[in-house]
Order: C-alpha cells, then structure tokens, then sequence
C-alpha cells in the first residue's frame, strides 16, 4: 500500500471517519476447454510396450478406463460404431452404425458431443481435424461444427495426412483458437491391418505418440493456459487382434478399448473398473455443464454399484480364460444373498446360482452368443447363466435367486426398481422381479419370457399402507441348458 494511502487510513480511523476500503474484484472462473485425440485401433498392451511417453503421462496424471466394445451380431468391432459411439455417448443400438457402410445411422437423433455444444451455445469454438474423411463425409462430427479440416488418408497415405492433422492442431490449440476438439489419427490401425501388431506397429505408435506431445505441447504453451480449465482425453475405437492384426469380430483384443483423462477433479492414477466407451461424450458435455440423456456418464463420477466392491477370483471350471483372470466370485455384497438350495450339486463352479462377473471374465466363457453385447452394464454385474453351467456334468437343471437388502420404503407411495438387465428366453426359463414388504409374501413385479437385451428397466411398484421396507428378489428358475439374465446397477427410489 503507498504510504500516503497509509497515513490517510490511519487518520480515519483515529477521527472515527468512514473508510472506503476497496474490495478487489472477484477472479474470473477459468475458461472451460477440450481436448479429444482419437487414436484408431491402438491396443492398450501394445502402447505399454512401445516407447510412448506422452500416452504413459497422460495414464500416471490422470485416469484411464480400459473397457471393450460390442461385436456381432450387434455391431462389428470396427470404427464405422467405435467412432460413432464415441462422438455420440451412445451405442449402436441407439445411434445406429454397425459397420464401416453407416447405413441406418441415427445422427440427427444423436448428434456429436461438439454439435451439441454447439446447439447449446453457438459462441463456443469448435474443431474437428480428420483424416479418415468418412467421419466428417458421413456426418460423425457434423457440419454444425465451426472448423473441420479433412484430409484423406485412405488416398494419400496416412503416414503424411497424420503429420498434416498434428500440425493444424498445433497451429489452432497454441493461441486463441476452439473451445472443443476432436483430433484423429489414423496409421496406427492401417500399419496393423497391413503388418500385425509387431515391430511396426509399435513404431507407428511411438510416432504417433511423438504427434500427441507436440499437441499437448501447443496446449500447455498457450498465453492463456494458466487461466483455462482443460479437459483431455485420448481414446481408440477398437483393438486389434493380436499378432496378425484385424478387427470386427468378438475376440477380447479386437474388441479392447481405453479412455485417457486428466482434468480438474480426476485424480492421478485413476484407474476405474466401470469405464465404456460412451463415457467420453458425456464427459466432455459435463465438462461444458450441457445436460445430455446418454448411455455414457461423467468419468468424474464413479460407480455406487456395491458389485463392483467385491473381491474377484481367477477360474475353476471355466477352460477358455486365462488363469490368471480374476474376474468372478459366487459371494453377494454386504445386505445381498444367493439363494442356491434348489441347485444340483453338479456343473459349472463359476455359474452355481447367481454370481457376479465382469465382461471380460464372462464374455471369455462363449463367444457369440451375445454375451459381448450386455453394453449397458459397467463394471461387475450379477449374472445367473444355465447355458454355461449345463457345460458340466450335473448342471442340467437352474433355480437360484438373488436377494437385496431390505430398502425403507413409505407405506401408500410408489417406488421404482431402476436397474439394467440383458435377458435372453429360450424354451421353458423364467425370469420373475418379486417384492415382499416388511418380509411379507413375495409379490410379482415382472415376468421375463422374451429378450430383453441391453435394456434399462424402471418399473414402478405400489407400496401398501403400513409398509416400511421393502426386499427385491430376482428369481432365475425352470431353465437348463438354455440362456442367462444378469441384473446391474438396482436403485430403488
């Protein structure tokens, strides 16, 4: 403070004069920014394995979510629906892709993270740089978008397109520049269709890595850079099949993916099991505060499922998964319960009554048989599965139910059960949702007798006069070798 401010306020307050005392201005919140680079076809165990320490800082600083894709007779594992999940939040039940033809597309309905953005205020800047010209040909990222740059990979190489993609980024993201961008780069999945996921492989990733720093680099070295709240994410559509390269089908490396994200409110070496693929749209929308009704969620929000608490367990039965896989275990959560006395002493160990798995771990049991296809499960779900455990003897017939705590409910209210469930009917199987209040009998809330695939349920259900908790009770029963249901994520509210 000058020193005759100094004198002067000192004066005041001897003479009891009013002092106006200046308040300083309240700081500006820092300006909202993103950036997504897209990265085609890049398993996430080859990156390890390469030289590639931008990816490995990003994963050290920040979160990374590894998840897998769908596979036929959904949608391939291929970057026609990778890429459109990714820019829509959505899966491709909903957005419509299942191949590299975009036929039955649904964009219009679900529009790109940037597009909406833009509908949600036109002043945000917004950019898309691409050299697979299909995503912008085709309308993944849209017209609304204020810049796209295109290039063509396909015809003129990828190798130099990529170079051309990096330094338009660079050029835009060290000053001024957009809000929001998408940025891709395409060789990594060419070299791996053409060489395998070998020696070239890992140096397509090295350079593309190499391409990445430099575009972190015009970020970071930005005048503005201190005042800005930056949201990064990198991420790839599909894997690759290792070692002979390619895509499309069921495999678990073809069908792997990641999700790379440092940000304000992600801690460094986050490491999340409930991470999928629509996951980066609705965290990039979040980060902007744009509300969006998505398959994906805020990576900022981690799961409440107590499912995906439990400790998991390697196989017994199971001959097809690695020995090594932790990904099963028959033990319920705290306040949950299997009942299993109306099971044979027979079959499959892993499928005894109601387990609980992860993707990985079940989807390795049988491939094809849409098992891939539970998209809208996150984590570890509740899977009672009479195909798997009729694989050994003494498994032929199926009667388990799974019990929840008893959850306080208003006696003359109505409720709702919200969960997911992916349900496939075959022959006589059933599938009841039963309530029972204060331990009374058991009422029937739904009955599944036809599929119900990759659905969100929210059934409502009368709570009588007098009731004060209320036990929700999934009964698998008169199956044998026949299908499954798995149940994830109940709230009841």
């Amino acid at each position: 403070m000058p020193r005759i401010r100094r004198l002067g306020l000192a004066l005041a307050l001897l003479t009891g004069a009013a002092v106006a005392v200046p308040v300083p201005a309240a700081a500006a919140a820092p300006a909202k920014k993103l950036l997504v680079v897209g990265m085609d076809g890049l398993n996430w165990d080859s990156v390890v394995a390469a030289n590639a320490p931008n990816l490995d800082a990003l994963a050290a600083e920040g979160l990374l979510g590894r998840s897998l894709v769908q596979c036929p007779s959904l949608a391939q594992s291929s970057s026609g629906p990778g890429w459109s999940t990714i820019a829509t939040g959505v899966w491709p039940d909903r957005h419509g892709v299942h191949d590299n033809t975009f036929s039955g597309k649904q964009y219009a309905t679900y529009p790109d993270f940037l597009s909406r953005l833009e509908r949600a205020d036109p002043a945000y800047a917004t950019y898309s740089a691409v050299d697979w010209a299909p995503l912008h040909d085709q309308g993944t990222f849209s017209a609304e978008i204020d810049t796209r740059v295109t290039f063509d990979g396909d015809a003129n190489g990828y190798p130099g397109e990529d170079e051309k993609i990096t330094a338009d980024a660079v050029g835009r993201l060290s000053s001024g520049g957009p809000d929001a961008s998408f940025v891709y780069l395409g060789n990594t999945d060419v070299v791996a269709h053409a060489s395998g996921t070998g020696a070239r492989y890992l140096a397509a990733i090295e350079k593309q890595d190499q391409q990445l720093g430099r575009i972190l680099a015009a970020v970071r070295s930005r005048p503005t850079y201190a005042g800005e709240d930056w949201l990064i994410m990198v991420t790839t559509d599909h894997g690759h099949r290792v070692p002979l390269g390619g895509h499309g089908g069921c495999r678990i490396d073809e069908r792997g993916t990641f999700l790379l994200a440092t940000g304000s409110g992600i801690s460094a070496g986050s490491r999340p099991a409930d991470v999928r693929q629509p996951d980066l749209a609705a965290s990039a929308l979040a980060h902007f505060g744009v509300p969006a009704t998505l398959d994906g969620k805020d990576v900022r929000v981690r799961s409440t499922d107590p499912f995906d608490t439990l400790p998991l367990r390697t196989p017994v039965d199971e001959t097809g998964i690695p020995a090594t896989l932790a990904g099963w275990t028959p033990d319920a959560p705290a306040g949950w319960s299997v009942a299993r006395g109306a099971m044979p002493a027979g079959g499959v160990t892993e499928w005894r009554g109601w387990s609980f798995a992860t993707d990985e771990f079940w989807s390795r049991t049988q491939s094809g048989q849409e098992r891939e296809n539970a998209l809208r499960t996150r984590g570890v779900f509740a899977v009672a599965d009479s195909d798997e455990f009729a694989d050994k003897s003494g498994g032929g017939s199926y009667d388990s139910t799974l019990v929840t705590p008893a959850y306080p409910v208003t006696g003359g209210s109505t409720v709702r059960l919200n969960y997911v469930t992916h349900y496939r009917q075959e022959g006589a199987q059933k599938g009841d949702v039963l309530v029972c209040f204060n331990g009374g009998p058991d009422q029937l809330v739904k009955r599944y007798a036809s599929d119900a695939r990759a659905t969100v349920e929210s059934l409502p259900v009368a709570v009588p006069p007098g009731a004060a908790t209320m036990t929700v009770k999934f009964r698998y029963y008169d199956a044998g070798n026949n299908w499954y249901w798995v149940i994830d994520d109940l709230r009841v509210g």
